[in-house]
């Protein structure tokens, strides 16, 4: 069912340069950069109005990706930095509070409503709306019913002041990794409440497979390396690897006694990246600066993220305070 155009009266304002609420104001510095945070805006806010006039469908973030012609993982990761919520969050929330709405108002069963809104049975939409609404759908159809409003989004810019982000920009050639990688659902991405991820790196170590890998480096060239891959067309998952790269500087017969233990190459194309220096004690860090890549660097400089990987590089001999480099693939938007 199609929902008619309407008005979307919640907002969200965006800063790059503040933490914290998920009201913020959204900076763009001069004209030039004004035009490429509009367009990021843009996408996102079609985004939304997507979502709007399909709520009754059977739709989910790929479907609000391909809308926008956005890739899965890059779509999945930039709506979540900029709303604080998944776009499969905002659709099943504006789904309970139209339910919510329409059992108040109108002689809607619950029955009608479970499977109107996108749910397999009573039971499960019963049980999603007691969870947001406190308060079960029989109970929302009485006077007095206490319920939680959850409304549209929309996305509006101020300009403000600014700080600093340091950053630098490299070129990369093909590379070659050696690496252990394993599937994540899209699902986890910017869940701060999920650690498959962190605790894949502590499986690794604790079964001694990051080691291997290391010794197949000369000392003193022995980073490690945390790569992420792009999703693909109408996948839900992505992969990502722990490992070393591969060079002249690797010892070939040991490659490929791994690589027979169930270890997986893993080539990369030619890119340019933005580098940014993770400073920190614990892997926090590199959430924080993917947060500042989103809010900060991408909309004022006009850099936007590519299907290509992203990584993190461990070194063997860092600096005092870093904990990583994180590398980004971009391109000019």
């Amino acid at each position: 069912m199609r929902k008619p155009e309407q008005d979307f009266p919640s907002t969200i304002l965006y800063n790059g340069f503040t933490q914290g609420e998920q009201v913020k104001n959204f900076v763009a510095r001069n004209a030039k950069r004004e035009a490429g945070t509009d367009m990021s805006i843009q996408l996102i806010q079609q985004a939304i109005r997507y979502m709007e006039e399909h709520i009754c469908e059977d739709i989910n973030y790929t479907d609000v990706a391909d809308s926008i012609r956005m890739s899965n993982y890059n779509f999945h990761r930039t709506f979540s930095f900029i709303t604080g919520m998944t776009a499969n969050e905002y659709i099943r929330n504006r789904r309970l509070t139209l339910a919510a709405q329409e059992l108040q108002t109108t002689d809607l069963s619950v029955i009608d409503a479970a499977y109107k809104y996108g749910y397999e049975s009573p039971e499960s939409f019963s049980k999603a709306f007691l969870r947001f609404h406190g308060s079960t759908p029989k109970q929302a159809k009485k006077p007095g019913a206490k319920l939680h409003l959850f409304n549209p989004l929309v996305i509006k810019i101020i300009t403000e002041g600014g700080s600093i982000m340091d950053y630098r920009m490299e070129h990369k050639k093909s590379q070659q990794f050696l690496a252990m990688v394993r599937a994540f659902s899209n699902e986890i991405i910017n869940d701060d409440n999920d650690h498959s991820i962190p605790d894949f790196w502590t499986e690794c170590f604790d079964k001694n497979l990051v080691e291997p890998m290391k010794q197949l480096r000369k000392e003193g060239k022995r980073d490690v390396y945390g790569l992420c891959s792009p999703t693909k067309e109408n996948e839900t998952h992505f992969n990502y690897g722990i490992g070393v790269i591969v060079d002249d500087d690797t010892d070939r017969a040991g490659l490929d006694a791994l690589i027979k233990k169930g270890y997986t190459i893993w080539n990369t194309e030619p890119a340019d990246y933005a580098v940014f220096k993770c400073l920190g004690d614990d892997g926090d860090c590199i959430g924080e600066v993917w947060s500042k890549f989103h809010k900060e660097f991408s909309p004022q400089t006009g850099y936007v993220q590519t299907d290509d990987t992203d990584f993190e590089i461990y070194f063997e001999k860092g600096e005092a305070g870093l904990f990583c480099e994180l590398w980004v693939p971009v391109t000019k938007g």
